[in-house]
């Protein structure tokens, strides 16, 4: 079996913590114990580009169980943790091609070695996979079936595709299905990007001016939780409709310039180029935190900052310090990229295991169902959404009501009414 990781002396810690998140996706072993007696995806390759942590490995692992021959690479340089990395080759024997840190060449060559070993179905989380494959691998489409993604960018850049219709496989956007985003995205991102920005700074929430650029779910649960933790709160957007939302749901909306004057820490999450750029370096109070939960590290413009630094030092781990001109120093987290994984451990498991569980009911999907399926972008079907959020619901000891046959008869009636 060919990998490429840290040390596989740390595969009995990693063994222990994917059980630990283990305990508490319920969902994903139900999911497992299914896949397991019926072997949906037997004699299937399935080349993941996720981020490597726990509840990864649970997927990988349930994705294993089904049949299928799986192996993955990371999906940011930073968010691998290294010992579930080994515990996934050691003890699971999945190929896995990851390492913390590693830099952009040893990022890509990570990429391509599991799109050597010729993938069914793609499964990712940014779209790096797809990109590649329809960039210089397009020789690998005649035996993909098709694909899913994760996140939110990756989607943006795959319906990018599909509009100028250069999409050359289908593929479900598992980050748009609802138990997907209202919660891995809200409650998820809300959660853990906090995390990441206090155990980078143990800067005070309480009392801190937090600038969130971008109000989609992933901004609306940063915004939550900072101010939960006493944090002032103001939102930066260019939607005007998600900008009312924002007044409306009792956040300052101002343009990310006037902010800056103000803020104390700022957090992008738009998906977007360059939110946080020049102008607003030069504007920033002394001091200023500046950190990104987007997929991608371009959401704060790093070159400019280099450019504008007189002087640069790393003073606390994930935390960069860059003094400019005039001695005020502005404090960079984790490179610019993903902050909840760069400096802590990624979404609760909980929380995952529905996100994994969409993915892996959809993997199993597209087995099944890519001969009906057009080169688009699919979103998960609602029976997966349903099905998934009744199971969360039961393993949280949770019942609901159904409806009676006369209400049923009334929703689905057009002559009922006053």
């Amino acid at each position: 079996m060919k990998y490429d990781v840290k040390d596989l002396g740390l595969a009995h810690k990693g063994k222990l913590r994917i059980e630990w998140a283990n305990e508490y996706m319920n969902v994903l072993t139900l999911i497992r114990k299914h896949f397991k007696k019926e072997r949906p995806l037997k004699g299937l390759r399935v080349g993941c580009c996720l981020h490597v942590t726990t509840e990864t490995a649970n997927l990988a692992i349930t994705l294993k169980e089904g049949g299928a021959d799986v192996s993955l690479c990371a999906s940011n340089p930073l968010s691998t943790q290294d010992d579930v990395a080994a515990s996934l080759v050691k003890d699971f024997g999945i190929p896995t091609y990851a390492i913390k840190g590693e830099d952009n060449k040893t990022y890509y060559s990570h990429i391509h070695k599991v799109l050597d070993l010729d993938p069914n179905i793609t499964m990712d989380d940014g779209a790096d996979l797809v990109s590649i494959i329809h960039k210089t691998k397009k020789n690998l489409v005649k035996n993909i079936l098709g694909g899913t993604e994760e996140t939110t960018t990756g989607v943006i850049r795959l319906r990018s595709l599909e509009k100028k219709k250069l999409l050359m496989y289908p593929i479900i956007a598992v980050n748009d299905a609802d138990t997907k985003h209202l919660f891995d995205n809200r409650y998820g991102t809300g959660q853990s990007t906090i995390d990441g920005i206090i155990r980078a700074t143990n800067v005070l929430m309480a009392g801190s001016v937090v600038v969130v650029c971008g109000y989609g779910w992933c901004g609306r649960g940063v915004a939550m939780r900072a101010r939960g933790l006493g944090a002032h709160v103001i939102i930066t957007e260019v939607d005007p409709v998600k900008s009312l939302e924002a007044v409306m749901d009792g956040y300052i909306v101002m343009p990310l310039l006037e902010a800056c004057l103000k803020a104390d820490v700022f957090v992008t999450l738009t998906g977007n180029i360059n939110v946080i750029r020049k102008e607003h370096f030069e504007a920033m109070k002394n001091g200023a935190i500046v950190a990104n939960s987007g997929h991608f590290n371009v959401e704060i413009d790093i070159p400019a900052l280099e450019k504008m630094a007189v002087k640069k030092r790393h003073i606390r781990d994930f935390v960069d310090e860059y003094t400019l001109k005039g001695g005020r120093r502005i404090n960079l987290l984790g490179e610019g990229r993903l902050i909840n994984l760069a400096a802590a451990e990624g979404h609760p498991a909980s929380v995952m295991d529905m996100s994994f569980a969409n993915q892996a009911l959809c993997c199993e999907y597209m087995a099944k169902n890519h001969k009906k399926l057009e080169n688009k972008v699919y979103k998960v079907p609602e029976f997966i959404d349903r099905n998934i959020a009744k199971l969360k619901l039961e393993s949280l000891g949770i019942k609901v009501d159904t409806l009676t046959k006369e209400q049923v008869k009334y929703l689905e009636s057009w002559e009922l009414g006053t």
